[in-house]
């Protein structure tokens, strides 16, 4: 969430920078916002004002009693300011509850630095890694080089619907030992502590991060049997929902920055507004399997953060050996609680593409702010953590990659020299 008084200082140029994200700019109501703000501006002068005939009344009325005097009217008087200023303070709660819920609806403004852009054509190339192999031989993609390997769409679609998927065999376990390889890098060399999350997680914990209550209709959503509204859960998106909430609410010491936590979890996403879209395959489902990184730092250490968390998802990839690139989102493509996003896209040989497998974001103080949480900087007052996630990485799509990438003649897959530990030294998978 933004800072309000950020909005109330200069509202135009935040306004001017929201509308960088996407045109036209329709994420805050400007003119009810100027108008509640009037109205919030009226009434705390109306407040102070009578807060002051109180005072006033109040030392008459004690002088009159000192005297002897009757100081039934002061009194009275002093009793219809206390309805007025009751009523004056329940409006002004309205009103600031009113903004609360108007600024949870508004994304994080983009850091100088981000290239500005409609959407993904304006993207920026970072850097590349790696050469795509070239083939002697007609290249297949990963439905069909998985389907002997138990790569099943159809019994997934059979539980579950379209986009969801069911993995059986040496596909299954090249499966698991992707997310276990990811894990043990991401916590043995990088530095993070492995977690187990819970997968369903309240509303209030959805609204710390960003999720809700802009983007209801890309969760899937369960209510508990006979519970009412107040009851409302959601599977998680993204491990980092949860991840970051873990220090929703508190004040850190200073001492305990940064931290960083890992998860390895399913993801449940309803893919609202994607019909059509990447429908054959692994590509775009409604539950994948991801790594998660996500760190907790001070605020003049995040971007410094930033670049070594996108260096701890391309360590996956260079280890796997596979090429990728990396891109420098741009302002209209960026997600809602973004300040800065790097993507990591990897070569997929099929398409001839390079698709994102990673996403790497800096919040700043975005979620912090609607987490409430803190730490106690070096002056011993509370100031709001910076907070930052990205994929370390997507475990589908990174089988995807994998199959593509090392696929042979035969049909057979070839292991990365990374992953054969974790398949009992297989060098070759075969259906």
């Amino acid at each position: 969430m933004l800072d309000l008084t950020l909005l109330r200082k200069d509202l135009d140029a935040v306004i001017a920078r929201l509308q960088s994200r996407k045109n036209p700019q329709t994420f805050l109501d400007v003119e009810r916002f100027k108008a509640l703000e009037a109205e919030r501006k009226a009434v705390q002068t109306r407040t102070e004002e009578l807060q002051a005939r109180r005072n006033a009344l109040s030392k008459q009325i004690g002088m009159k009693k000192g005297k002897g005097e009757d100081a039934s009217a002061e009194m009275a008087e002093v009793g219809g300011i206390g309805d007025e200023q009751k009523a004056g303070a329940e409006r002004l709660d309205a009103i600031q509850q009113e903004l609360h819920a108007m600024l949870m609806s508004v994304p994080n403004l983009p850091h100088e630095s981000v290239p500005s852009g409609a959407d993904e054509t304006g993207n920026v190339e970072v850097r590349r890694w790696g050469t795509p192999k070239t083939f002697d031989f007609e290249l297949k993609d990963h439905v069909d080089l998985g389907a002997p390997l138990g790569l099943d769409f159809e019994t997934g679609a059979k539980l579950s619907g379209s986009r969801f998927t069911f993995l059986k065999g040496p596909a299954a376990r090249l499966h698991r030992a992707l997310a276990q390889f990811m894990l043990d890098v991401q916590t043995t060399e990088h530095g993070y502590t492995e977690c187990y999350t819970p997968y369903i997680v309240n509303r209030e914990v959805l609204e710390g991060t960003g999720q809700l209550p802009k983007f209801k209709e890309d969760m899937f959503w369960v209510l508990r049997g006979g519970d009412d509204e107040a009851a409302e859960q959601y599977l998680i998106s993204t491990s980092e929902i949860s991840l970051t909430n873990t220090v929703r609410e508190q004040v850190l010491d200073a001492a305990q920055l940064p931290i960083k936590l890992t998860a390895h979890s399913p993801c449940f996403r309803s893919e609202a507004g994607s019909a059509g879209r990447d429908t054959r395959g692994l590509i775009r489902q409604h539950q994948f399997d991801k790594v998660e990184m996500v760190q907790i730092v001070h605020p003049e250490k995040s971007y410094e953060a930033l670049d070594e968390m996108v260096g701890h998802a391309e360590a996956i990839l260079q280890k796997l050996g596979l090429p990728y690139r990396v891109m420098s989102l741009c302002t209209g493509d960026m997600g809602f609680g973004a300040s800065k996003t790097f993507d990591l896209e990897v070569w997929v040989p099929a398409q001839g593409v390079y698709r994102e497998i990673s996403s790497c974001s800096n919040c700043e103080a975005f979620q912090a702010r609607r987490m409430q949480a803190r730490f106690k900087n070096a002056q011993g007052k509370n100031e709001l953590v910076h907070t930052l996630n990205g994929s370390g990485l997507a475990v589908g799509r990174t089988l995807v990659a994998v199959l593509e990438n090392y696929q042979n003649a035969d049909g057979s897959i070839t292991v990365p020299e990374a992953l054969r530990p974790y398949l009992g030294g297989l060098a070759v998978l075969k259906g």
